[in-house]
């Protein structure tokens, strides 16, 4: 005679089991989104890698990296505070959100506070401003965030 022990798994604990599968399907992408728009003709994507990886006429402004780097112990400290939201009974998709929400907000504030190569002095004529990555705004803010499944192509 076989016997089968069948562990009674609580309410709680079937709801943390969907949320460590929904985080596993999951993933948030923070930047500028296809399909985000144009300026001036020019897609803001385009816009945002000429500025983050540089061109032969515009110098590197790495503000998607820097938003990172010079954040990182901020960054590990907010995921803390997601992870031990998550314990306690949140949702994966409301946490990737608070990340989605986190991070856009460093990013633009990069934009804005970045320690940047200056405008060359034809960039400052023509924008009136010596500020690097401000122009009209609409770069800054089109930064968002999208939370789809792991390996979607959007």
């Amino acid at each position: 005679m076989a016997v089968k022990v069948r562990e009674k798994v609580t309410a709680d604990g079937k709801k943390f089991q969907k949320m460590l599968e929904d985080l596993d399907k999951l993933e948030v992408r923070i930047g500028i989104q296809q399909g985000a728009g144009s300026d001036n003709g020019v897609d803001l994507v385009d816009i945002a890698m000429f500025n983050e990886l540089g061109t032969v006429h515009i110098p590197s402004r790495p503000f998607l990296r820097d938003s990172v780097d010079a954040h990182s112990s901020e960054i590990n400290a907010f995921l803390q505070s997601m992870r031990t939201q998550l314990v306690k009974g949140g949702s994966a998709e409301d946490v990737l959100k608070k990340i989605g929400v986190f991070q856009k907000g460093l990013i633009q504030k990069e934009i804005v506070n970045g320690d940047f190569v200056p405008n060359s002095p034809e960039t400052i004529k023509r924008k009136g401003s010596d500020k690097p990555l401000i122009d009209t705004g609409r770069m800054r803010q089109s930064i968002n965030y999208v939370i789809q499944e792991k390996g979607g192509s959007d």
